[in-house]
Parts: structure tokens; C-alpha cells; sequence
């Protein structure tokens, strides 16, 4: 079948569904075409949350259709592959930060909303990659400050408070990917453009780039930099995102390395299947939930 033909029976569908189809930033080309929303995980959670539709279908990772239903427990949240993991956010278990928050009693656990759902309900305050600093200039300075699971992130926000903070050695394997020699040679072939990448990356790719950014603010500086071209040091297709939004700019990717495969399970059939056979639901225990949305209202509040 076309993706024409698949475009056509998922819009036809969405209707008859009363359904919403969100869509992360790191999606294929061809998914993204068929978003009502495209957008980084916590956005489309808040998307998802504000909708008048009953279903949500996210097409993104686990840990961000999790989100979803937090923010969103009376709708149908379903994700089109339940196989579409974070390793990054496995890395931390709710079991695993116990044990790492009675190494360190009395300190407060930030948990990025790059992780599952049981992590953000043992945890305090949750954080995005654009208001990480925010959040921990909000803590008091005496307190200890536990940061998971991205210590690249937690390293970079670190630099920016001025802060201690005690990081949990976990990391996003695509970004990791990213090496200086990648955007020293990027900049060599694209000698006008800007360098931004995700905070996500080492310190040693930060420091080769003019702006450290989630992938909103990647979208805000494209819209309202006078530059006319960009590389992208973040997930392959968030240049595809950028090109769509701003098809008179130019936008590179440093390496052709950095794919997230778990993004990649999502297919336009998938949608469709997931449309027509109402799976796969994720949802979220409720004594979870609660502890979890305590933790993301508590960063909403200071955001």
C-alpha cells in the first residue's frame, strides 16, 4: 500500500476514532505527515492532556506515551509499538534510584522526563533538557541534589547553575555517538552555518557548539535566527522536522550515526494498525500516577 493510500485510511480513521495522533521530533519522515502535533515528549503530553479527542495515539518511545497518560488519565493513550523503548531512560530503575537515594538521604531527586513513570513517582521534581536550570536554581542551595538518569545532561546543567549535583551515570546512546571531529568536519562543510546541539550530547561536543538547546528551542532559534543555515547535533530527523518547518533554511546533520532505532519501530502501517485494532494501550498504575504528577506539576509550577 502507498503512503498515500495509508495517509488516506489513518486520516479517515482518526475521525471515526475521535483520536489524536502526536508525534515526536525523532519520527521518520513519512510518520510525521500525518501529525496533528509534532513536537518534543512534554509538549505533546501537554497536547495531549488539553485535547477534546478521547484517543490518543503517540507515536514516540514508551517513557513519553507514559507521560501522556499521567497528564491525561482519562483518555486512551496508545502507542503504536510497545517495543519503542528509551535505553537511556532503562537505565534507571525505581528500584535502582532507591538504592542510589539511601547513599545520599535527604537529597532531592530531579528525574528528567526522559524516564519511566515509576522513577518520576520516586522522585521530587522532574525536569525537561530546556528548563533543567530552572529547576535546580529553584532548590535551595543546602540541599544535596540527586540528578537521573542523564549525566551528560545533569553535567551541562551543572556548568550553568554552578550547582553539585549528584549524577547517575546514565546516558542517550545516539547522542553519545556524536564526536568533536563530527562537528569540526560539518563546519568545514558548511562554514556559514550555526552549530546547535541537544545537551543530551558529551561536554566535549558542547563545547564545539554556538548553542546548546532542546529540540523546542532548535525549532524557535531556526524560526528566528537571520541564519539561513544550521547544523543539527541532535537526532537524525530532527532536520527533517526543521526542513519542513522552514523550507527556505538549510539544515545538516553532522553525522549520519545518530539514529535512534526505537524511534524508527513506528511506521505509518503501525498507526494505521493501532487506529484500526485499538492497541497497544499504555497506562499507568494509579498510586504511580499520582506520585508521578506530583513530580511534573512540581516543574510545571516553576517552569
Amino acid at each position: 500500500m502507498s503512503d498515500r493510500s495509508l495517509i488516506g485510511k489513518i486520516e479517515r480513521l482518526k475521525r471515526e476514532r475521535d483520536a489524536l495522533i502526536l508525534v515526536h521530533n525523532y519520527q521518520t519522515a513519512e510518520v510525521q505527515q500525518v501529525a496533528d502535533f509534532l513536537g518534543d515528549s512534554l509538549d505533546l503530553s501537554r497536547k495531549a492532556a488539553a485535547a477534546g479527542q478521547s484517543t490518543i495515539v503517540f507515536c514516540g518511545v514508551y517513557f513519553m506515551a507514559e507521560t501522556a497518560a499521567i497528564l491525561a488519565p482519562g483518555k486512551t493513550v496508545l502507542i503504536p509499538d510497545p517495543d519503542a523503548g528509551c535505553p537511556m531512560a532503562d537505565m534507571v530503575t525505581a528500584a535502582g534510584l532507591r538504592a542510589f537515594q539511601e547513599k545520599h538521604p535527604g537529597a532531592v531527586t530531579v528525574a528528567y522526563v526522559n524516564s519511566s513513570a515509576a522513577v518520576k513517582a520516586a522522585s521530587d521534581l522532574c525536569c525537561t533538557s530546556a528548563n533543567a536550570p530552572a529547576v535546580i536554581d529553584s532548590i535551595p542551595a543546602e540541599r544535596e541534589i540527586i540528578f537521573v538518569p542523564d549525566r551528560f545532561l545533569g553535567d551541562w546543567t551543572r556548568r550553568r547553575t554552578g550547582r553539585k549535583l549528584i549524577l547517575y551515570p546514565g546516558y542517550c546512546p545516539v547522542h553519545r555517538l556524536l564526536e568533536p571531529s563530527d562537528i569540526r568536519r560539518a563546519r568545514e562543510l558548511h562554514p556559514g552555518a550555526l552549530v546547535m546541539v541537544h545537551p543530551e550530547c558529551t561536554p566535549e561536543v558542547i563545547a564545539e557548539a554556538d548553542e546548546v538547546l532542546s529540540t523546542s528551542g532548535m525549532v524557535k532559534l531556526a524560526g528566528e535566527s537571520g541564519r539561513e543555515e544550521f547544523i543539527v547535533g541532535t537526532e537524525i530527523d530532527m532536520a527533517t522536522r526543521l526542513r519542513r518547518d522552514f523550507p527556505d533554511k538549510k539544515f545538516y546533520p553532522p553525522s549520519e550515526r545518530l539514529i535512534c532505532p526505537n524511534m524508527k519501530k513506528t511506521s505509518l502501517e503501525k498507526v494505521l494498525w493501532s487506529l484500526e485494532e485499538n492497541r497497544y494501550r499504555v497506562t499507568v498504575p494509579e498510586d504511580i500516577r499520582l506520585k508521578a504528577l506530583k513530580a511534573v506539576e512540581a516543574m510545571v509550577k516553576i517552569s
